[in-house]
């Protein structure tokens, strides 16, 4: 079995592309799904988030939510909106946001590949959320949410993916964020074949996003294998960018109080792990190692003393850093997991939100990080390790729609 293949795409037909493409099912409540599909019947929230066309008490986990995803489909296919390809197809996937771009492959990625970790994982997954895949995977027959994956440098595979996204695309959609999400199609046999052979070249890829769709992805194969028969069950959606393209943003963190300590007696105490400075304006973080603090209506710039900076890919983490030495010893949150006293705020949101989230009252403490690199996620899934919960936030967001993975 290769690392990657190409696969027989289902579509947005031509000219439904902006109709079709919705953000991916975890990204929204189901309030907002709601609202975002109003007056749009082929959105794909209806297949992602199908709960919004039950009763709006509906558990959207409960078996009646699955047999409605497939319902719609049913629709979708039926009305000839959705459309499969005749043959395996590779897809470019361009996403476009400001200044930023970044062009991938979307492939079908080896379940053998993902269980040996060649497909490298760098989170834990909740056993909840994992089934909610599986079913959400069997009551379709298909993978809709695709896998965010990284492959390491490869000149060759950048022209490759490159020389895809030429011309006219098959799809071409901004979304209501401003993202821009572009579809080329790739028929060619010989230039099919390179790209596979390329792929299996590569020593691994890392799954950025998307852990929970990948392990439902194995659950379900296991399920279905056959000895000796290949089947589509064995792959994954997924599309995979070159890294050094991808955008990691800051996953900041806000916390509820001081555990007992007067402003004053924190910022002391902070002194005994880092060089502490007073800011006249906000602290995004200009490195690893440096943190902002807004407390009490003032930022401080936290920088750690290098000594205690380890070696170890996930001790020496900013997210690691922030807990070692502040969250944990100083503001008594020592399960990031399930502590009520502690939010993740996506760097996407801004600085601002910090200061909102704070001077509201609602919080006591916000704490600005550098983003992780995507070495130090790469560093941490060769090691076998886990990232802290909430280590990285990717954006842009890959949209669902545009391209799905049926199991024949």
């Amino acid at each position: 079995m290769s690392l990657i293949r190409a696969f027989r795409g289902l579509r947005p037909a031509p000219g439904q592309a902006g109709a079709i493409a919705a953000p991916p099912y975890d990204v929204l409540s189901s309030d907002e799904a709601r609202a975002r599909a109003t007056g749009k019947p082929w959105s794909f929230l209806h297949i992602s988030k199908p709960e919004i066309d039950l009763p709006r008490d509906t558990d959207p986990y409960a078996p009646a939510v699955y047999a409605k995803a497939a319902e719609n489909l049913r629709k979708m296919l039926a009305a000839g909106v959705l459309v499969r390809d005749d043959a395996p197809c590779y897809y470019a996937y361009r996403l476009t946001m400001g200044a930023h771009v970044q062009t991938g492959l979307v492939a079908a990625a080896s379940v053998a590949d993902y269980d040996s970790n060649r497909i490298r994982k760098h989170e834990f997954t909740r056993p909840d959320k994992e089934d909610d895949r599986v079913h959400q995977i069997e009551a379709l027959n298909a993978q809709t949410g695709p896998v965010l994956l990284a492959y390491p440098g490869s000149a060759t595979a950048d022209a490759l993916i490159d020389a895809i996204a030429q011309g006219t695309p098959a799809a071409d959609v901004t979304a209501d964020d401003g993202i821009r999400h572009q579809i080329w199609v790739l028929t060619d046999a010989a230039r099919i074949t390179a790209i596979t052979q390329t792929f299996d070249a590569m020593t691994a890829l890392y799954i950025a996003d998307g852990h929970h769709r990948s392990a439902a992805a194995s659950r379900v194969a296991a399920a279905r294998r056959t000895p000796g028969q290949e089947q589509s069950a064995g792959y994954f959606l997924s599309v995979i960018f070159p890294h050094h393209q991808m955008k990691i943003m800051d996953y900041n963190r806000v916390v509820k109080d001081l555990n007992g300590l007067e402003n004053s007696a924190l910022v002391t105490r902070l002194a005994a792990a880092f060089t502490v400075e007073d800011s006249a304006q906000r602290v995004h973080p200009a490195h690893p190692g440096e943190f902002g603090m807004y407390l009490a209506g003032r930022w401080h710039k936290l920088t750690i003393k290098p000594d205690l900076i380890p070696a170890d890919p996930v001790a020496s983490l900013d997210v690691s850093l922030l807990s070692e030495h502040v969250l944990g010893p100083l503001l008594g949150i020592a399960d990031l997991r399930r502590d009520k006293r502690i939010d993740f705020v996506g760097g996407i949101r801004g600085l601002a939100e910090l200061e909102k989230r704070v001077d509201s009252g609602e919080m006591a403490v916000a704490f600005a990080l550098h983003p992780t690199r995507m070495d130090q996620l790469m560093a941490v899934a060769d090691s076998n390790n886990v990232m802290p919960p909430k280590s990285t936030w990717f954006e842009p967001k890959l949209a669902d729609g545009l391209v799905s993975h049926v199991l024949d």
